[in-house]
């Protein structure tokens, strides 16, 4: 029977010399692929001690990739209430960049219109 990891302890692997991340429901020490990492040792100290299963998802990892993860295989996550807790790390992740994202796109409908505006002024003064 597999090891059975909690939310808490998951928590407490987030540092270069010890991280941990949750991919899929199992839990995996990565701490020795850091340095091997294609995409640098940030990328993976960013998902450190959360669910990384989207980010991992979303890079399209190889099968060569997903080749290497039994081996650094810790466990399999807690199922239960704490495991909504683990997902809200994403949905804040997600929510900062969805207001970044709306923010710049904010400033782009003030800046593009003007810069249009200056343009065409600029077009018939010099016409």
């Amino acid at each position: 029977m597999a090891k059975v990891i909690t939310l808490d302890e998951l928590r407490k692997h987030t540092t270069k010399g010890n991280i941990w991340v949750l991919l899929n429901g199992s839990v995996y020490d990565v701490t020795n692929f850091l340095d091997e990492h294609p995409g640098g040792d940030e990328v993976i100290l960013s998902e450190a001690g959360k669910d990384a299963t989207e980010a991992f998802e979303d890079v399209g990892h190889s099968d060569e990739a997903r080749a290497l993860l039994p081996a650094m295989k810790v466990g399999e996550f807690e199922k239960g209430p704490n495991e909504s807790v683990a997902k809200s790390y994403q949905s804040t992740a997600a929510a900062a960049a969805m207001e970044n994202a709306v923010q710049q796109t904010s400033n782009a409908f003030y800046i593009v219109p003007l810069a249009v505006l200056v343009a065409y002024f600029a077009w018939r003064f010099y016409s």
